[in-house]
């Protein structure tokens, strides 16, 4: 063996068998995790978590009248025995393990890719909250977290997978290897349900290692049946990780370092550069939340889409103004979309609705043709529209040097020649919603309504959302429990 493999025969030896210094990446983590504490959560962190909680509750009812949901929950409920603890998303009556509750709650929540967006780019909520409320079902009565607590743990959740992201620069651009929440999200989920477990500073560690090894899903299979159940299993496998951990399972001390000869974490990203978190007892702590707001869907669709739906919409109306408005095909020889190189979203002739939310072209065109993209766009009967096909076939391309393939950076530009030469341009710089130009309260209650209105009843929709706005002062989070039930 030459010198150089027995050096890094060596190093990995030494990761694998000495533990960990206090003053390492993994050890911090695990330190912020068992030692943050409620009155760490400022006004402003309560109000955008508790935005997304009720956001994410709402997609996830929506998403469970869909196939792909339908599929995920008949799956569990015959080829597993019966364990009734924890609640499914609009199924009355219906529950499972706490585990696989979490795996058909976070499909729920992504089945249609209406769940929230942060920056570097991940869906960070739809991997946490079914993981909390699982845990919160399973705990005893006398036993369930207060509902501040509850918070505390979805944003030491939605904490860790940004700090993740940030390890990597290659993160911060929409993904070309992993689906992040498939990565960073299994772990935030893993520290979510650690913090409400209580477990302690080292079974938090070992929670996110274990974690570490169940993380993981490529890119090629978005926009298929199968992207939902990264959400699913990133909510599902960080709470087994965290439960193992909690009855003595061990894994690497050091799965968070920069490691020299063996990969850690590192081998999501390529240029990972880990940093350790301050710990809160000593130093405080500044949630990223606090600065980084979140981005809000106004129609269930890859992110990306809503630069180019709202840059279109914007032609739509000056077509109006002309008289055209319901003349579009007629009038449309040329459609030139302006947008950033990704292969994944850039999908002429979707043939399914998983590919038509990850269209540019599709997305463009409904708009043009209807003045917005809503939930309807994406049925079988919108898919087949013969305006719509022939949009399609009129639509080019262009990838600018100055449109980058990031969602902090990027624009969508829309450019129509009309048949007679005219050329109308929309363009879109920050779409509503995103984390730049928030929905405010009075749309994400809108939004909230028209998605768990398909399910439940009015009143519970009402009760729903006064026990989400009132989550950090309940005593006990039965109230929101017993709403979802």
């Amino acid at each position: 063996m030459s010198a150089t493999l027995r050096g890094l025969h060596q190093s990995a030896l030494d990761v694998m068998q000495h533990p960990a210094s206090e003053d390492s990446v993994t050890a911090s983590f695990g330190q912020f995790i068992q030692g943050v504490q409620p009155h760490h959560l400022t006004p402003t962190l309560l109000h955008r978590s508790k935005r997304m909680v009720l956001d994410s509750i709402g997609v996830g009812l929506l998403g469970s009248t869909t196939q792909v949901f339908q599929l995920a929950l008949q799956h569990c409920q015959h080829m597993y025995a019966p364990d009734d603890i924890s609640s499914v998303y609009g199924r009355r009556g219906t529950r499972l393990s706490p585990t696989l509750a979490a795996f058909v709650n976070g499909v729920a929540a992504h089945s249609m890719d209406f769940d929230d967006t942060w920056h570097p780019a991940t869906h960070p909520s739809g991997v946490v909250l079914p993981a909390l409320l699982a845990v919160s079902d399973m705990l005893p009565n006398n036993r369930k977290p207060s509902g501040r607590d509850f918070l505390l743990a979805f944003n030491v959740g939605i904490e860790v997978q940004g700090r993740l992201m940030r390890f990597s620069n290659e993160a911060h651009n929409i993904p070309k290897r992993f689906h992040p929440p498939t990565v960073v999200g299994t772990l935030g989920s893993a520290a979510a349900c650690a913090r409400l477990l209580s477990l302690e500073r080292s079974q938090c560690s070992h929670a996110l290692a274990i974690a570490a090894s169940l993380s993981g899903a490529p890119m090629v299979n978005a926009a298929t049946q199968s992207k939902p159940l990264h959400i699913g299993n990133a909510a599902r496998l960080g709470l087994e990780a965290a439960l193992l951990a909690s009855i003595g399972l061990e894994a690497s001390p050091r799965v968070l370092d920069d490691n020299a000869g063996v990969a850690g974490f590192s081998a999501f990203y390529e240029d990972y550069a880990p940093r350790p978190l301050t710990s809160p007892e000593e130093e405080g702590v500044r949630f990223l939340l606090e600065d980084q707001d979140m981005g809000f869907k106004r129609f269930p669709a890859h992110l990306g889409m809503h630069w180019v739906a709202d840059a279109a919409a914007s032609v739509h109306k000056l077509l109006q103004g002309r008289g055209q408005g319901s003349q579009v095909v007629g009038q449309v020889q040329d459609i030139l979309l302006r947008v950033p190189c990704s292969k994944y979203i850039n999908r002429p002739f979707p043939e399914s609705e998983h590919q038509a939310r990850h269209s540019f072209q599709f997305n463009a065109c409904s708009a043009l043709l209807d003045g917005e993209v809503t939930v309807f766009s994406f049925s079988q009967e919108a898919l087949k529209r013969p305006d719509l096909l022939a949009l399609l076939r009129r639509v080019r391309v262009e990838h600018p040097h100055d449109n980058p393939a990031n969602f902090d950076r990027m624009y969508g530009e829309v450019q129509v020649t009309l048949v007679g030469g005219d050329v109308l341009k929309g363009r879109c710089d920050t779409f509503y919603g995103h984390w730049r130009n928030p929905l405010t309260n009075e749309s994400l209650r809108k939004k909230f309504r028209s998605n768990a209105g398909a399910v439940l009843p009015r009143e519970k929709v009402e009760g729903l959302i006064e026990a989400v706005e009132g989550l950090d002062r309940l005593e006990d989070c039965s109230l929101l429990l017993a709403q979802l039930q």
